[in-house]
């Protein structure tokens, strides 16, 4: 069963979109108070929002004396939700990291942040961090780079137990709309075109500091992920976790918030 989620007090940006519009995005910022310590912005997985991280970002900044800012993608937690009508294109972790992700940044006003990306959204800082030179470093825990089997297995299994097991009700409790959180994600990665997605060729320009975490045991992707990201980012550190499946987060916090922590802090020197 779920834990209930964390009590975070939530603020809304609003930001412009490539089509003329606008979306608004949920965020929060944890950790210590201090102005000139480095921020964290951390970017959720597939399911993911700002209530659904709980209590790490928080507690991870705190132990390292970082500021921690948490946000919820268009289409998540309380942030706009995805239109019905709406289907993602394979590309869209790389849209986001290109066009979202900038304007969300400036809007809140950070600077040359660390980004700390779980699973989709640990692609997606890679992503940007391929981009852009305004970054501290990425810390990408379970990232995606490209699509195996275990991976479609999961998701599929994930889609049975949405529509015949509890966890649209469990994932409720993180989503103004679930089923734009859910169907968003679920849709493109079980898409067929989707199979032919791969990102490996893209991270050859990062110069960031990458630390790319990823557990032994993690059910939607192999180690493979994450050796592809030192095959192609040479100066990237790997950080391997036994007995921890895709959320190291949850599995192995200690470990996580320790290693990654020490990282954080050595690249900062």
């Amino acid at each position: 069963m779920e834990k209930a989620a964390a009590a975070t007090a939530t603020s809304f940006a609003r930001i412009a979109t490539a089509a003329g519009g606008a979306v608004r995005v949920e965020y929060a910022w944890v950790g210590v108070r201090d102005a000139a310590a480095p921020t964290v912005v951390f970017l959720h997985e597939g399911l993911g929002s700002v209530a659904m991280w709980r209590g790490f970002p928080g507690e991870f900044c705190v132990a390292n004396g970082l500021r921690g800012f948490v946000y919820s993608r268009p289409g998540y937690g309380r942030s706009t939700p995805r239109a019905a009508s709406e289907r993602w294109r394979p590309d869209f972790m790389a849209v986001h990291a290109g066009e979202v992700l900038p304007r969300l940044l400036r809007a809140v006003g950070i600077a040359h942040p660390w980004l700390f990306g779980h699973s989709d959204g640990a692609t997606i800082a890679l992503l940007y961090a391929a981009r852009q030179r305004d970054l501290a470093g990425v810390v990408a825990v379970a990232p995606h780079l490209f699509v195996e089997d275990i991976s479609v297995a999961s998701i599929r299994e994930a889609r049975n137990a949405y529509e015949t097991g509890n966890l649209r009700e469990r994932l409720a409790r993180y989503h103004d709309d679930v089923d734009s959180a859910f169907y968003g994600w679920n849709d493109v990665w079980l898409a067929p075109e989707f199979r032919g997605w791969n990102v490996e060729h893209e991270l050859r320009t990062i110069r960031c500091p990458v630390l790319a975490v990823q557990g032994e045991d993690d059910e939607y992707g192999t180690l493979e992920q994450i050796r592809a990201v030192k095959r192609n980012v040479p100066h990237a550190e790997l950080l391997v976790l036994p007995s921890c499946g895709h959320s190291p987060h949850r599995d192995q916090a200690e470990a996580l918030t320790r290693e990654a922590g020490r990282f954080i802090a050595a690249s900062n020197r």
